[in-house]
Parts: C-alpha cells; sequence; structure tokens
C-alpha cells in the first residue's frame, strides 16, 4: 500500500501548476521567436547567507527529483490554461507533450554550500527548463532552511537527540517536507505521522496535557498511561507542581520509567531539580526531555543541564528566523541557435543593488588545508584544475530526463554529518560571523 493509496495529501499528480504565471508566458514567447530550442543552463545558487550564518545545507534535493519527474500538464490543467487564456492553442499542444529530457546536476543533498555555490545546474531547451523554476526554488528554499537550523540546534545538542515537533506550527504539506529536511540536517525523529509515512522518519510521542486535565487525578492519568503505553514511556511531568508530579511519576511506573517531559518553566534550574529527585527515587536510568519554544541558542544553553534530549517546534519549522535561502535560478548560459552542435555563450544579469550574477556553466570543488579541513570553496568555468579534481562537488541528478541519482534519506543525513565535520571548527559557533570559507572563482572560458 503506497501514499495515494491511503489518500494521504503528500503527494500530488502534477507539478504543473507549481509555477509562476510568467515562466508560461516566456515560453509563447520563446516558441513564436523561434528561440525556445536553444540549449540553455540554469544554476541556482545564493549570493549571500541568512544574516550570520556560516553555512548553509542543501536539502530537497530527492523532493526536487521527484517534482521534476511528476511536471506533467494533463488535461485538466490545460483546460485550466486554457479557460484563462494564460496561453495560446500553439503552446498548449507543446505543453501537453512536455517531458523534462535534459541534464540535473548538483550538490547531493546534506552537502553544506555557500555564497555563489552552484547548489544545482539545470541543463537542456529554454522552454523545458524555464518552466522548472518555480517549483525547484519553492523546495530548494524552504528545506535548505530548515536543514541549516536543524544542523545548528543538531551541533547545540552536541550528540544528544532532537525531536521535529512543528507540524502544528505551519502548512501540514511543509511539515511533511519540514521533518524531512531536519532528519537531513540532524534531528532523529519526528512527531508527524505523516512524515513518518512518507520518509520512513522514526516517529514519536506519548501524551499532552490534555491527557492529564481528562482525568480527575495526575496519579490516574499517569496509570493510564503507563498502563495502555508500559513503564518506559514518557511522562509529561508540569502540568500542575513538577516535584509532585516527578514523584508520582516514579510512585506508579516505578524506577523503570522511561522519562519524564517538561514543557516549561526555567528549564535549566528545573532539570537540575528533577535530575536530583529522580535520582533520590531510584530512577537513575529515567531520562529528562526538555521542550518549550527551543532554538538552537536555547539547546546550547541547556549544555550543562542534565538533559537527555530535545524537543523542536516553532523556530525548527520556520527556519529559526531565517524560512528562506534567498537561492535563485539563472541563466548563466545558452546556444546562439537551436542547433544541438551550436557552443554556449556565458551571458549574466548586471545591475545594481547586489543582484549581478556570474556567467558561464560552473563546477565547484572544495579544497582542503594540509589536516583534510575545508578551506575554500572554488568556483569556476571551463577546465577544472588537476589538483581539484577530485574534489569535485556537483553529481549527476538526472540524465536525458531519467533520474539517476535516488538515494536513502540515511544517506543524505549522514552526508551531511560528514560535510559540517569537514569544516572548520568555528563553523559550529553561534555567534553571528561570515560564512566558514570564502567563495574563490576561477575563469577558464565559457564552460560549454
Amino acid at each position: 500500500m503506497g501514499v495515494a493509496d491511503l489518500g494521504l495529501p503528500v503527494d500530488v499528480p502534477s507539478t504543473a501548476l507549481f509555477t509562476d504565471h510568467y515562466e508560461l508566458t516566456m515560453l509563447q514567447a520563446a516558441l513564436k521567436a523561434g528561440t525556445a530550442g536553444r540549449r540553455s543552463v540554469f544554476e541556482v545558487f545564493t549570493r549571500r547567507l541568512p544574516d550570520g550564518r556560516r553555512y548553509g545545507v542543501v536539502a530537497g534535493t530527492g523532493r526536487v527529483l521527484d517534482a521534476v519527474e511528476n511536471f506533467r500538464f494533463d488535461a485538466g490543467v490545460l483546460d485550466f490554461l486554457r479557460e484563462r487564456r494564460i496561453v495560446d492553442e500553439p503552446t498548449l499542444r507543446w505543453l501537453a507533450g512536455y517531458r523534462f529530457g535534459g541534464d540535473i546536476w548538483g550538490y547531493p543533498e546534506g552537502e553544506v554550500y555557500f555564497p555563489g555555490s552552484p547548489v544545482l545546474r539545470v541543463e537542456g531547451s529554454f522552454a523545458e527548463c524555464v518552466l522548472l523554476e518555480t517549483v525547484i526554488l519553492s523546495i530548494l528554499n524552504h528545506d535548505s532552511a530548515i536543514a541549516a537550523a536543524a544542523s545548528r540546534m543538531a551541533s547545540a545538542a552536541g550528540g544528544r537527540p532532537l525531536i521535529e515537533m512543528g507540524a502544528r506550527r505551519t502548512h501540514e504539506l511543509a511539515a511533511v517536507a519540514a521533518s524531512r529536511a531536519a532528519y537531513v540536517g540532524g534531528f532523529t525523529s519526528t512527531s508527524d505521522l505523516a512524515a513518518g509515512f512518507r520518509y520512513n522518519i522514526p516517529t514519536v510521542g506519548t501524551s499532552a496535557h490534555a491527557f492529564t486535565l481528562l482525568h480527575d487525578r495526575e496519579r490516574d492519568a499517569f496509570r493510564a498511561q503507563v498502563d495502555s503505553l508500559g513503564r518506559d514511556t514518557t511522562l509529561l511531568v508540569d502540568t500542575y507542581d513538577v516535584a509532585e508530579a516527578v514523584r508520582t511519576a516514579v510512585e506508579v511506573a516505578g524506577p523503570e520509567l522511561g522519562a519524564v517531559r517538561i514543557d516549561s518553566g526555567d528549564l535549566l534550574l528545573v532539570a537540575h531539580r528533577v535530575r536530583q529527585q529522580l535520582d533520590e527515587l531510584g530512577a537513575t536510568g529515567t531520562k529528562i526531555v526538555v521542550t518549550s519554544d527551543l532554538d538552537e541558542y536555547a539547546i546550547a544553553s541547556l549544555a550543562a543541564a542534565p538533559v537527555d534530549a530535545y524537543g523542536v517546534g516553532t523556530q525548527l519549522v520556520t527556519g529559526s528566523g531565517h524560512p528562506t535561502c534567498s537561492m535563485v535560478y539563472k541563466l548563466v548560459a545558452r546556444a546562439e541557435s537551436a542547433d544541438a552542435a551550436a557552443p554556449l555563450v556565458p551571458v549574466a544579469k548586471k545591475s545594481s543593488g547586489g543582484k549581478t550574477s556570474v556567467g558561464g556553466r560552473k563546477w565547484a570543488a572544495r579544497r582542503l588545508d594540509e589536516h583534510g579541513v575545508a578551506e575554500a570553496e572554488v568556483v569556476g568555468t571551463g577546465a577544472v584544475p588537476a589538483e581539484l579534481a577530485g574534489r569535485q562537488l556537483l553529481v549527476e541528478l538526472v540524465k536525458g530526463g531519467e533520474v539517476v541519482a535516488r538515494e536513502p534519506l540515511d544517506a543524505a543525513r549522514d552526508r551531511h554529518a560528514a560535510a559540517r565535520a569537514g569544516l572548520p571548527l568555528s563553523a559550529t559557533q553561534l555567534s553571528r560571523g561570515e560564512p566558514v570559507i570564502a567563495t574563490e572563482y576561477v575563469h577558464g572560458g565559457s564552460g560549454s
């Protein structure tokens, strides 16, 4: 049984309308002008990291591959475009047969990136590539923002487990994507069952304050939960008096009690008091889970506290203050004609206000110092220097319209842990700072 069989709203039959109106009007004009078939190269990159961030995290690549495969203009979509007179009949006929047949290269999911990094490179005709701009950016901007926040939180947690709990703080479909991105960034589990079903992420959860309030006494609530879920369950102990609740929890479950959860108050102080009380009651193996509007700074402040796991919601699914990565999708090279043999010509926007871009089909490599630590992100056109040939970052994701690089989500998660570990130690500092390594540009021709 699959997602579609259950009718869960986590997949859609077509992603073709996850785009902006002007993508289709550009297509119509290019078809009429005879330029739609020109071989083109688009690149996804960001000109800067969010203020104070030291690295970015690539997330959403797997979802991009799904979106490209599902970018189909079926009869209902075409009828909508026709009724609204968004494009003309020749364009509708072209769209009816649309299948992306080009190539996509990109940083593998979980890799880190920096300003100017060509996170994704889309190659094909102008017509087939330009239509994908909005859906690619919507996925990468959202998921990479969540993964970056998750990565910072995972660093602050110092190896302690992190639970994603943000479904109620965002759109129901965004919640599934956020859980996936958080897992890539270092979270260990989610409370969202749709994310667990769709992406096989471990799910956890026991009870809320409502369950305690439902019962006549806190003891009755604890007894009901233990009888149902076992002694290794997690009991929520801050509905009334924490100290009394901890005492009752151990009396009901015994020293085998799995964990207690604290969701309010001065978490640093309360965690120390609860740990002392649990130990005095003989529940030395009972863990402490804390929740309550945590972010990476709050998690870091609890580093010395006897906390065993953290649950994070709002700050995670909103990117901890940076809900987007400001990635853009720009045409960087195109042929002078629709002839397949026509060479590529670098093109770039020139404007004031920091919105310039660098033309040419690019490669990227990470240069390491003598200790194997990253020291520069090298981005260039043309031939790759021999000393960097083995350090290239882009991998082939789609070839001739066929996805060639699907992988388990755990592979992206492991890759991120390794990539972050390969950065200078200052990458994990939470204080404001510049990107932890600089981006260097090497120009070596058109890159055709």
